[in-house]
């Protein structure tokens, strides 16, 4: 794609992040009209504004901002690992790794908070430490993925089918895992938030939480953007990368490692939210083409317009109560995951 048109969908991306930060500050319980919230941020948190300007700054300035972190990592962290596996079903969630990053999330917060209670569970980063969930969170989706691929690699040969059994088997066994660690340990007070948060949630959200998934972001997908070319070679497949000279089984290792850390560290601030990493590269791609060095950025910017305008339907749609934003991601994403799957199975039928 021509460099002025990827301009222009950035541009046209950035503007609608913007349209959406301003009615997920907007809306709510309590409704402030969009003018009052740009005249709210722009005079800035330390300027007095009442009640509308508490709850603009300190409650949901954070929750928007975290949404569209966590949305650009994991359709970056999607992405690359369609990339990595050449394989257009690879995803975060479907991989495995948001479910093995949940389990070892919620072994540190239920074996760790012990009397810190709901609390802990709601403010996981701040009642643990700075690097014990994400830590923890890391190990778990890096174990899944390794997992989830040696099992798809079994044999010599990775199709569609086999990588999604690996997936979904080991999903099954984690998501059991997590299930059977709050059963048996968790504190009565702990069960629901903790539960509420296994299921993708930005409630939680603090301004001291922000800096860990926000440096994730912008590092992993600046090193990934500057692996583009690689990246790209993984699309001629296995031999055509060797022979362009590209070490495949390093690279792939190491950008593994690199994804996986992204990973857990937006897992451990935001749960396991599914199929974002899925659907915006395919959007993306259809929009720039596959080349990463656009594609990249474009997914990113996609990703976080998804998860803010997600967050805010989770928020608006039972008002009062609030919906998990794994849940609507998942309302959005399953029916789109069967198409998918049910393209992808057309496109082996004809190449058999």
């Amino acid at each position: 794609m021509s460099r002025p048109r990827t301009a222009a969908v950035v541009v046209l991306l950035v503007a609608a992040l913007l349209a959406s930060a301003v009615a997920g500050l907007a809306l709510g319980p309590v409704r402030i009209a969009p003018g009052r919230v740009l005249d709210i941020v722009l005079g800035g948190p330390g300027r007095p504004g009442g009640a509308f300007a508490s709850i603009v700054w300190d409650v949901r300035m954070p929750r928007v901002l975290l949404g569209a972190v966590v949305g650009a990592g994991l359709a970056v962290a999607g992405t690359v690992l369609q990339a990595l596996v050449r394989n257009p079903l690879a995803d975060p969630f479907l991989l495995g790794a948001s479910s093995g990053a949940s389990l070892g999330a919620v072994l540190v917060i239920v074996l760790g908070t012990g009397a810190a209670g709901t609390a802990g569970a709601l403010g996981v980063i701040g009642a643990i430490g700075a690097l014990g969930v994400p830590a923890a969170a890391f190990a778990g989706s890096m174990g899944a993925l390794v997992a989830v691929y040696a099992m798809a690699r079994r044999g010599g040969t990775m199709t569609t089918g086999r990588l999604i059994l690996a997936g979904v088997a080991v999903q099954y066994v984690l998501s059991a895992l997590t299930s059977l660690v709050l059963v048996l340990a968790a504190h009565p007070d702990q069960m629901r938030s903790v539960l509420f948060w296994t299921l993708g949630g930005l409630g939680g959200a603090r301004w001291d939480e922000l800096p860990l998934p926000a440096a994730a972001l912008l590092a992993g997908t600046a090193l990934l953007i500057a692996l583009a070319r690689p990246l790209d070679l993984l699309l001629a497949g296995e031999e055509g990368a060797r022979t362009l000279g590209l070490d495949t089984g390093r690279f792939r290792a190491a950008v593994f490692v690199l994804t996986s850390l992204v990973i857990g560290v937006l897992v451990a601030c935001s749960g396991a939210i599914g199929f974002v990493g899925l659907m915006v590269p395919h959007a993306a791609r259809m929009v720039v083409g596959a080349g990463h060095r656009a594609l990249l950025p474009v997914a990113a910017l996609g990703g976080a317009v998804f998860l803010t305008l997600a967050d805010l339907v989770a928020r608006t749609a039972a008002a009062p109560e609030e919906i998990p934003v794994g849940v609507v991601t998942a309302l959005v994403g399953g029916p789109f995951f069967l198409w998918m799957l049910r393209r992808s199975a057309r496109v082996e039928g004809v190449a058999g």
